[in-house]
């Protein structure tokens, strides 16, 4: 079935375009609660209202803060109605980046739960406002949080600022349809609808900024490579606060009518049961996602015969891993970064196996993408790999960071990614790693990409991730971490044979550490945090050689 592209250019009517075309068909799933899109669209407008009661303005950064539940969706729509600019910010915060966070978005009102997988964000909220018992609604009045106004807590009880959301949605009773109206149709296109930040591995998290109609758009492409319908339902594990989510998932589901079944975060054995019983057809996630149903004891290839395609990022063997092992047969590959608005190039699910291990697909509609050298900016030919640098559907700039805005665009305003990569004779983009994490040894550059995938083609290796290791003779040396299948085999002497009979010499890892999958330092999305292994490999060759 070919979905027809949406005619709303803004979020709030986005919608009412969806609730008007198929009012009882299911928007959302979460737990035993099933909305519908015309109870969605009710659902925000009143609490669209609620923020109008509140004096969000156009342009207000309202934060939001909650694991993948109805209140998120709901919230975010309602945001967008009345101009507001959501400020997505990570469960997996310390008190220090929630303050952090709060600030740089400068949050007029946070929208939280009590707590996630034991962090205590109300705790938090109550320690950086002394005396908050005291204030009356939208009278917060913190050094530390200078900006804040108004609490609305998800899953607790209302105390003095601190609104309950059902208490917090009767404030919006006296304001009228017909303001709120007025409201949304002052908003454009081109005005922002997230505020998205970055992991921030090494340093402060960006603050990516993206715009109504480039969601939408992006988003109906994105899915439209997957061959998305209204009968599509998609199992949404991944966290709606990173782009994956909000700019992706959300997006490429909803604009074709389908349905986001909500887990509120990953757990492995959920996983499988929420599958399975919802018949979803659409998976997104990683490969460690992936393999942690695929070895929990409860796993039956059976229980997820309903998933049709969706999307993942990695290598080869995670892709073939997903599509075989999974047996997700229509999956797709894909590349592109928050700045990108989830993906700049994507895969059709109908392409030959071998084009969605090797290439991350053609460029998307929107999209212009070109590899670059990374020293003079200059175009390459295609086949040679350079730096990729992204045109159309790209961010406006980073909040409140016009230097760092001004220093990742090229003269012809091409948004500089940091990722090496190239595009193919037939078209194709193919990643090869990131820029920064090139490794130089005795002078010569080797891609961690090219190593990884070499690892990967020894039957026994099933994860292998390589980073440079600082050395005073060669600069750097090549050093990797491999994840064994335990049924096979083989040490570390034999997959150094492995690697010499692939690769140059040079290219080959001198130390290679031996892991299991729960070893493995990750960021908060579930990605490897290589600035971490690479840490731990330096102190392992270090207690080596004492």
């Amino acid at each position: 079935m070919v979905t027809l592209r949406p005619g709303s250019q803004t979020l709030g009517t986005l919608l009412d375009e969806l609730a008007a075309a198929n009012p009882t068909a299911e928007a959302v799933v979460w737990r035993d609660h099933r909305i519908d899109y015309n109870t969605l669209r009710e659902r925000s407008d009143e609490f669209a209202r609620t923020l109008i009661a509140l004096e969000v303005k156009h342009g207000d950064r309202i934060a939001l803060l909650s694991d993948n539940r109805p209140e998120w969706l709901i919230a975010a729509f309602a945001i967008a109605r009345v101009g507001g600019i959501t400020a997505a910010i990570s469960t997996f915060s310390t008190a220090r980046e929630l303050e952090w966070t709060l600030n740089h978005a400068g949050a007029k009102i946070l929208i939280t739960m009590s707590s996630v997988r034991g962090r205590s964000f109300l705790e938090t909220i109550c320690n950086l406002c002394p005396g908050i018992s005291a204030a009356a609604p939208g009278t917060i009045r913190s050094e530390a949080l200078p900006d804040l106004r108004t609490v609305i807590v998800i899953d607790g009880e209302s105390h003095g600022p601190i609104i309950n959301w059902n208490d917090a949605t009767a404030l919006g009773a006296d304001v009228d349809h017909a303001r709120l109206n007025r409201v949304q149709a002052d908003i454009t296109a081109s005005n922002i609808c997230y505020l998205l930040y970055t992991s921030g591995s090494t340093a402060n998290p960006k603050g990516v900024l993206l715009t109504h109609g480039h969601v939408i758009a992006n988003g109906f492409d994105i899915g439209a490579r997957q061959h998305l319908c209204p009968e599509d339902r998609l199992w949404f594990a991944i966290p709606l606060f990173w782009s994956f989510g909000s700019a992706n998932a959300l997006p490429a589901i909803m604009t074709h009518g389908g349905c986001a079944v909500l887990q509120e975060s990953f757990e492995a054995d959920v996983a499988l049961s929420l599958i399975e019983r919802e018949r979803c057809t659409v998976f997104y996630g990683m490969a460690n996602m992936a393999r942690a149903m695929h070895d929990h004891p409860e796993w039956s290839k059976h229980r997820l015969a309903s998933l049709r395609t969706g999307l993942t990022i990695g290598p080869p063997e995670d892709v073939r891993f997903i599509m075989n092992d999974l047996g997700i047969e229509k999956l797709c590959n894909v590349y592109g970064s928050t700045e990108t608005y989830g993906n700049a190039a994507v895969c059709d699910s109908d392409d030959l196996p071998e084009l969605k291990l090797h290439s991350q697909g053609l460029p998307l509609p929107g999209m212009r993408i070109r590899a670059v050298d990374p020293i003079t900016r200059a175009p390459l030919p295609d086949g040679r790999v350079g730096e990729l640098a992204i045109a159309g559907y790209v961010t406006p700039g980073y909040f409140k960071a016009p230097n760092l805005t001004a220093a990742s665009f090229d003269a012809d305003g091409y948004f500089l990614s940091g990722d090496l990569g190239m595009i193919g004779t037939d078209g194709r983009l193919r990643y090869r790693g990131r820029l920064k994490e090139m490794i130089k040894t005795g002078g010569v550059n080797v891609a961690p990409l090219e190593v990884e995938e070499a690892l990967l083609r020894h039957p026994a290796v099933k994860q292998a991730y390589v980073v440079g290791i600082p050395d005073p003779v060669k600069d750097e040396i090549v050093a990797a971490v491999v994840e064994l299948d335990p049924d096979i085999a083989v040490d570390r002497t034999a997959l150094s044979a492995h690697c010499r009979a692939e690769l140059a010499s040079y290219k080959v890892p001198v130390h290679i550490s031996l892991r299991s999958a729960n070893q493995l330092p990750r960021t908060a999305t579930g990605k490897i945090h290589k600035p971490g292994l690479q840490t731990e490999l330096m102190e392992e060759i270090r207690a080596a050689e004492m």
